[in-house]
């Protein structure tokens, strides 16, 4: 366009630059395609890390735990050694307290500081205290740091993610014995698909337990008192989801006696079908389940998006920093 004034031309001329032509692209802002790109090697580098550095870590019993399992039997029996009466279709109640710490310059270790007590609205039954060393990668008990190293190693009620053993020692707390856990098939709790475990621990002596008795209680002739001791007989049922380790649900068939020292004279102690109260399993279900999906994302698809989300960035942010080299 031309202006004349006062006989002076005056030429006016409208530029345009390379980014406001019709048909061109706006030029990308400096640095964009650079932080694109830094952008996508992060996923990439955060996509190789999961499964190489976060999986294995998430793959053990945590550094610290409180766990308590209370498992009830409305109609059990047992015997009041206070009155020394048997106690009939009463309620029993067996409460277990886990409280696991880490092992000071071990941390693959974890501290086990197990307490069971029994009772019933009349009164106690039994308690029981014990503590254990565990290795947190495959749940079994081992000789260190002045755990209780009685009996035989094996695992003690901890399943870490992904243990798939079909059988294992598995410890009893009360005789130190370890008979085989074993794989009894799968199952369904609380919609969640789980592997149900059950052992089966024989009649065995309880070390330690001898102590004097009225030897009426074990319908021996005669005053006095007799030696006698603790016998114990257990049917567990452990269900646990596999991928995150975590138990759901379980029980317990006890059936203990008090039995002569030379073992020709007996008394029922306790005989109780003992099942984990349903708030607690569904507690359980719930835990289970987040623990599962996390493992599962960071083994399986979250790493493969984040590869494929910064392969794409890393891409996108290399054509942007060429276009802006371009156009400098």
């Amino acid at each position: 366009m031309t202006l004349v004034d006062d006989g002076v031309e005056t030429r006016m001329t409208q530029e345009h630059t390379a980014a406001e032509r019709p048909g061109r692209r706006p030029a990308p802002p400096r640095g964009a395609g650079l932080l694109t790109a830094a952008l996508g090697a992060f996923c990439a580098t955060v996509a190789l890390l999961l499964p190489l550095v976060a999986a294995p870590r998430l793959a053990v019993l945590p550094a610290e735990l409180r766990q308590t399992w209370t498992l009830t039997d409305p109609g059990g029996t047992y015997l009041d050694t206070t009155h020394w009466r048997t106690r009939e279709d009463v309620e029993v109640v067996r409460s277990t307290d886990l409280v696991g710490a880490p092992v000071p310059g071990e941390p693959d270790l974890l501290a086990l500081a197990v307490t069971t007590d029994t009772g019933s609205p009349l009164g106690p039954i039994g308690h029981l205290e014990h503590r254990m060393v565990v290795d947190r990668a495959t749940g079994w008990t081992v000789d260190c740091c002045g755990a209780d190293t009685t009996g035989r190693s094996g695992r003690v009620g901890l399943w870490p993610p992904g243990a798939e053993e079909a059988e294992f020692p598995f410890r009893d707390p009360d005789t130190g014995s370890a008979p085989r856990m074993r794989l009894d098939g799968a199952d369904e709790v609380g919609g969640l698909a789980v592997h149900r475990y059950t052992q089966q621990v024989p009649p065995t002596r309880v070390p330690g337990s001898v102590r004097d008795v009225p030897a009426s209680v074990l319908d021996l002739d005669g005053g006095g008192t007799v030696r006698a001791e603790r016998w114990v007989e257990v049917t567990r049922t452990y269900w646990v989801e596999p991928t995150s380790g975590q138990v759901v649900d379980l029980a317990e068939q006890r059936r203990e006696t008090l039995r002569t020292v030379d073992g020709d004279h007996e008394r029922l102690l306790l005989d109780a079908d003992l099942e984990l109260e349903p708030g607690q399993a569904a507690g359980a279900v719930h835990r289970a389940g987040e623990r599962a999906r996390l493992l599962a994302a960071v083994r399986g698809w979250l790493p493969l998006l984040l590869g494929v989300l910064g392969a794409a960035l890393v891409a996108t942010g290399t054509v942007l920093a060429r276009r802006a080299a371009r156009t400098d």
